[in-house]
């Protein structure tokens, strides 16, 4: 779908309005630069567009496709192609949405294919239009603008990353564990984030180095190139922050394990002991229970119930505790054995 198209000569645009695609490719003869710009374009119209401005088919098989990485080529045409990743953040879904800008940039045209909803491309042309000075300098001057705009578009997703990295890491580091899966998910977001912003240095770097562009210009691009250099630093140290907390966050979730396996110990040790106590008590008892005719004859008096009954009871709990005093007093047989082992081990003539 075509957005705009423009044609500009000496800093000015010529129309308004729409215009059709042969008539802006025969306006490029006429002097000044013509700027069309398409969103989501259908292969169909792709191809009219390269039948009409003679665009080299590799160039527009890249523009269909979607890349992970921004890039520059240059055709024996003279044309350049320029690809950028876009960036936007969506407070309620609180994610990156991403999108793509491939830039056709010639002498007389300059051609630009968004896909996504994050590549609006109307502040930069407003802008440009805004500043004739500019304009006048050629089709370069767009490129200028597409950048600053994609640029500054990064500020808002570095703060609202840092923002959310900051949520994740005042808990992490207060002690609470954190959903693992929201940083594995901020990580991944950040390290797409910089792989559409760092490579975007050595096209803008390359931009630099050409001598396609007015000189006019060269200040803008080099304040651009700042800019990207500082979003660059930024993304790279929330992507290092990142791994930081999470392996925080899995030394958070490693103590709270602990925890849960002492307590389950101790809860286990208590249970042990009720079981260990009521084990020689249930068999006194079962033993007491059984109606042989010398139990039920020998039991025939308080004192043989006391003697008999009670106290049957109470000597294994006495013997029970006694040894349990004498097991946590002294180590058992083998630790003593090997620590008497090692203590009396007789040294060598050497030693």
């Amino acid at each position: 779908m075509i957005v705009d198209c423009a044609h500009y000569r000496e800093g000015r645009r010529q129309h308004e309005g729409p215009m059709p695609l042969e008539e802006a490719a025969a306006r490029c003869a006429q002097g000044g630069f013509v700027w069309l710009g398409l969103f989501e374009p259908g292969p169909e119209e792709l191809a009219r567009v390269r039948e009409s401005f003679g665009l080299h088919e590799l160039a527009v098989e890249d523009a269909q496709a979607f890349h992970l990485r921004p890039k520059a080529e240059q055709y024996e045409d003279g044309t350049e192609l320029i690809i950028l990743r876009t960036a936007r953040y969506d407070d309620e879904r609180e994610e990156i949405d991403t999108g793509e800008i491939s830039v056709f940039l010639a002498e007389h045209f300059v051609i630009t294919v968004r896909q996504g909803i994050a590549s609006e491309l109307a502040g930069a042309r407003g802008r440009l239009e805004r500043r004739p000075e500019l304009l006048r300098t050629g089709s370069a001057s767009t490129l200028w603008a597409i950048f600053d705009q994609v640029v500054d578009s990064y500020a808002p997703v570095v703060n609202e990353l840092e923002r959310d990295i900051e949520q994740i890491e005042a808990t992490v580091f207060s002690g609470t564990v954190a959903p693992t899966e929201r940083i594995y998910f901020l990580r991944r977001e950040a390290t797409d984030f910089y792989r559409a912003v760092h490579p975007l240095l050595a096209v803008l770097a390359r931009r630099l180095r050409s001598s396609r562009s007015a000189t006019e210009l060269m200040p803008y691009f080099r304040d651009v190139h700042d800019h990207l250099l500082l979003v660059n630093e930024e993304v790279a140290a929330q992507r290092d922050l990142l791994a930081t907390v999470l392996e925080a966050n899995i030394a958070v979730i490693s103590v709270e394990q602990n925890r849960i396996n002492l307590r389950q110990t101790a809860t286990m040790e208590r249970l042990t002991i009720v079981a260990t106590v009521f084990l020689p008590l249930s068999f006194v008892v079962g033993f007491f229970g059984q109606n042989f005719a010398w139990l039920v004859r020998q039991v025939d008096s308080l004192t043989a119930f006391i003697a008999l009954g009670l106290g049957g009871l109470l000597l294994p709990c006495l013997l029970l505790y006694v040894w349990l005093r004498r097991q946590r007093t002294h180590p058992t047989a083998p630790v003593s054995a090997v620590n008497n082992a090692v203590h009396h081990t007789p040294r060598s003539a050497g030693e």
